[in-house]
């Protein structure tokens, strides 16, 4: 790392620390040539990830704009920041995954009506009727009997797995 007072290319690392939640990591630096010190920051370089909106128009993937409309569909709903945080968290890393340089604006609002429909019914179907942008009220409704099906197959699931009484109380499930 060149130093930033003498443009000597060598130093020495005094300290390093992760800041920005492990995303970046800090170093404390000092410079074998003038003695100073300085600071560096190491950060994975992302490749960039385009949303293709449906116009055909490309913009970068922003986390924001997808926390932006999951706090608004969840709006007055029991959902905590920290609980979209994670959804968005999610979403983004398997896209990353892909490999892919782009995806489409469908694509994203998919993959995030997927794990709204987990998180919470009311806010899915929020989101849902904007991202699928539902002709009229009786699509809305097909939508919601699908939701309302697809709940009382997980739960008829989960009823048929036995629980197994542990010796402290407890259960679980073969």
């Amino acid at each position: 790392m060149r130093c930033p007072h003498c443009e000597h290319e060598e130093s020495k690392v005094l300290d390093s620390r992760p800041v920005e939640e492990g995303a970046a990591i800090r170093r404390r630096r000092e410079c074998l040539n003038c003695g100073r010190r300085f600071t560096t920051y190491e950060r994975v370089d992302h490749v960039p990830l385009m949303v293709v909106k449906r116009d055909e128009r490309r913009e970068p993937f922003s986390r924001e704009k997808v926390v932006a409309g999951l706090v608004r569909a969840t709006g007055k709903r029991p959902v905590s920041i920290d609980a979209l945080e994670t959804l968005v968290d999610e979403l983004e890393r398997e896209i990353r995954n892909r490999g892919d340089r782009e995806v489409t604006s469908e694509a994203v609002g998919t993959m995030v009506m997927e794990r709204l429909r987990n998180l919470d019914d009311v806010a899915y179907v929020r989101f849902a009727s904007e991202h699928r942008r539902f002709e009229d009220v009786d699509v809305l409704a097909e939508e919601i009997e699908t939701l309302k099906a697809r709940k009382a197959r997980e739960a008829a699931g989960r009823a048929q797995v036995p629980l197994i009484p542990l010796p402290n109380g407890t259960t679980k499930t073969e």
